[in-house]
């Protein structure tokens, strides 16, 4: 058994974090306003090229605000992927509408061409809008994930979203700094491509303000109304005069200024996460019945999180029996999430054709991925997967 800890993802502290904190500190600008929002906000523009980024408290803030901008109500549906971490589903159930589960592809990431059967196959179109053919409500979004940092392939489905005014809303959560490499997309980064993309600084991210989260759009009257609700909805900040149920969700100036020094060496940071995915990749593909998942080819990935894929068969191992050799290592490991559309809240919502993610569920762990892993603790996880095949 191995002595030192291994965690699964945690944060990297290395540049001005401390010089920017300590600048709020002194100055007493800590709260919901102050110059590290502004520039957080202008700083996350200039590198995805969005046109306006609006700092909020947290991700799931962002897309249950994104929702509402965009126009989404209640009775409504939302399409998303059944494999994700649960906040965009739950942030639709904010909103009072129903999701509408779909499979994953190879990457993890929402089968494109399952849903454009969907949308093709199970829905209509009539008035300028698209309505389930089944339940009769109307489907004005869909959410679509960039799961572990995996570009979604989202190429075909914008355009069948504009010809049925479906409204795409990105949760980049997890794949800050991913950018396309192919044409039409070239150089664009998730979260820019759809009406409205969402970001997050949870504390397992690649980069983190603790907890936060960041919309971003190119269009002006979604910002606006954006930065609208998430400052309490104040139509007169002198008089205090509220024309709509607003929310708190401002991000602070201190996460802010861990964001601003954070953001500084995300650069820096995936290039040290592509190199750690190539070495586990080269040593863990050695190993009968086990690889490391590939990224998308169509894209530049940042390389949040790594996938162990294992062939039951030939490794002899369940995902059960590996953890438990992991946590007897004290190494941290863990299965991806739960399908959603077995989650208790959601059993009994739509789900179409969904097959790929029981395989990917019942196959894949993810393993220790963060920025400043060392070497032998990488070669820890290694020789630990090697010994499960004795």
């Amino acid at each position: 058994m191995y002595s030192n800890f291994v965690p699964l993802s945690v944060p990297s502290i290395q540049g001005n974090e401390w010089k920017y904190i300590k600048e709020c500190i002194d100055t007493e600008w800590v709260s919901s306003t102050g110059k590290y929002v502004d520039r957080f906000e202008k700083d996350i523009c200039e590198l995805t090229g969005a046109k306006a980024a609006i700092a909020c408290v947290n991700g799931t803030a962002a897309l249950q605000v994104s929702l509402q901008v965009i126009g989404v109500k209640a009775d409504d549906e939302v399409i998303v992927p059944t494999v994700t971490f649960i906040s965009p589903v739950n942030a639709v159930r904010y909103r009072n509408a129903s999701p509408i589960f779909m499979d994953c592809d190879q990457y993890y990431n929402i089968d494109v061409e399952k849903t454009i059967d969907f949308i093709k196959t199970q829905t209509i179109f009539k008035n300028d809008t698209t309505y389930n053919k089944s339940s009769g409500k109307r489907i004005p979004a869909i959410i679509v994930v960039h799961v572990f940092g995996n570009a979604v392939n989202i190429f075909e489905l914008i355009d069948i979203c504009r010809e049925r005014n479906i409204k795409i809303i990105e949760d980049a959560a997890e794949s800050i700094g991913t950018y396309y490499c192919k044409k039409p997309l070239l150089n664009r980064y998730t979260g820019t491509i759809g009406e409205i993309g969402c970001y997050s600084f949870n504390g397992n991210k690649i980069i983190t303000t603790g907890g936060g989260g960041m919309i971003v759009t190119n269009d002006s009257k979604y910002a606006q109304k954006a930065k609208y609700l998430t400052t309490q909805a104040k139509d007169d900040p002198i008089y205090y005069i509220h024309n709509e149920v607003g929310y708190n969700f401002r991000l602070t100036n201190v996460q802010a200024a861990l964001g601003v020094a954070q953001l500084e060496k995300l650069q820096s940071y995936i290039e040290i996460k592509k190199q750690n995915y190539k070495f586990y990749k080269q040593e863990v593909d050695k190993i009968l019945g086990l690889k490391i998942a590939e990224v998308p080819d169509y894209a530049n990935s940042n390389y949040w999180f790594y996938c162990l894929q294992k062939d039951e068969s030939e490794y002899g191992m369940n995902n059960d029996e590996l953890l438990k050799l992991f946590r007897e290592n004290n190494i941290q490991t863990r299965p991806i999430w739960q399908l959603n559309h077995l989650q208790k809240p959601y059993i009994n919502f739509q789900n179409y054709k969904i097959e790929k993610a029981f395989d990917l569920l019942k196959k894949t762990l993810n393993i220790p991925c963060s920025v400043n892993i060392k070497k032998n603790e990488i070669e820890q996880v290694i020789e630990v997967l090697k010994s499960g095949t004795k």
